[in-house]
């Protein structure tokens, strides 16, 4: 007998998310929201604000000369950026630019606040593993005294110091997550494209990355999984499953999930999600990348994790 989760395929357009998220800026301001962001909660999660059993996804947007005001809480975020240029969020004293495509880290318990100095609105993808600090009972936090930190840092400060395959010598072991604040998207989409022209592809996933800690080589989070994939224009992958239940982001590109019974066509910036367990296979209309995340780091570390994967043809944990 196999597992099973009440989290149900889903996947929420940008066509139709994008007008809603541009007509809240005119109906609530993010001082009075905190943040402005749209829940993409699973249908079969009703009441819970959660896309997985285990993460919550939502869209924020912010506007032009807005500051979404400065916090910290217990449980990690992130963000990746879909949509506009301009926006910023300084992380623990660090200013960091958030450009389409790539992903930004916030640690547990670190201040960050929001803002945009560009002149049209930003939206992006935000993640979180609440649902862990929820069953803990663990979930702390703190308003900053003022809306937004001064920079401390000078911009590309955890990059240097981390991103160059280089540690500073008197480092010592601290957050249990990465310490770079940002993976530029430039970088990752010219990795996936290198690595496409030789292949070999892999059966379902087709060229499939995860994001590193560089310190240890491990997930950027401990409980939180990060993946960029490429699909080549008429890919059509093998059917696989895992017990990490999986939200996707479509950063290019346009194809069809095959998710349990259903079908949904995706195009650019649109969020799909796969539940734990369930067989699914894409297949890419149009060269694919595809941005995704998962409880995988947490479920390896408790010995929980299993997959079916058509290269290899047993359950493998």
């Amino acid at each position: 007998m196999g597992p099973g989760t009440p989290a149900v395929p889903t996947i929420w357009r940008y066509r139709d998310m994008r007008p809603q998220l541009l007509r809240a800026i005119d109906l609530i301001t993010a001082k009075e929201a905190e943040r402005r962001v749209f829940m993409l909660e699973n249908p079969g999660l009703p009441g819970t604000g959660y896309i997985t059993t285990s993460l919550y996804c939502g869209l924020q947007v912010i506007k032009p000369g807005e500051i979404a005001p400065a916090h910290r809480h217990s449980t990690n975020a992130l963000r990746f950026i879909i949509d506009g240029e301009g926006a910023y969020t300084t992380v623990e004293g660090e200013r960091v630019a958030m450009r389409p495509g790539d992903f930004v880290l916030t640690p547990g318990w670190t201040w960050h606040d929001h803002g945009h100095l560009g002149d049209a609105p930003v939206i992006w993808l935000d993640a979180l593993d609440n649902p862990f600090g929820q069953f803990f009972g663990a979930i702390f936090r703190e308003n900053y005294p003022d809306d937004a930190q001064a920079p401390s840092l000078a911009e590309g400060d955890a990059a240097a110091r981390y991103g160059a395959n280089l540690m500073p010598v008197e480092y010592r072991t601290g957050r249990p997550s990465s310490p770079l604040l940002v993976y530029p998207y430039n970088r990752t989409r010219e990795a996936l494209l290198r690595l496409a022209r030789p292949g070999p592809l892999h059966p379902s996933h087709g060229i499939k990355m995860r994001y590193a800690n560089p310190l240890d080589g491990g997930y950027v989070y401990p409980t939180i999984a990060v993946f960029i994939q490429y699909l080549p224009q008429g890919f059509s992958g093998q059917t696989y499953r895992s017990t990490d239940g999986t939200a996707f982001n479509v950063v290019e590109g346009s194809g069809t999930a095959h998710i349990g019974d259903r079908t949904f066509d995706f195009e650019p910036h649109d969020v799909f999600v796969v539940p734990a367990w369930t067989p699914y296979h894409l297949s890419a209309a149009k060269d694919c990348v595809l941005f995704s995340l998962s409880d995988r780091a947490a479920q390896e570390k408790l010995g929980f994790w299993r997959e079916e994967d058509p290269s290899n043809s047993a359950a493998r944990s």
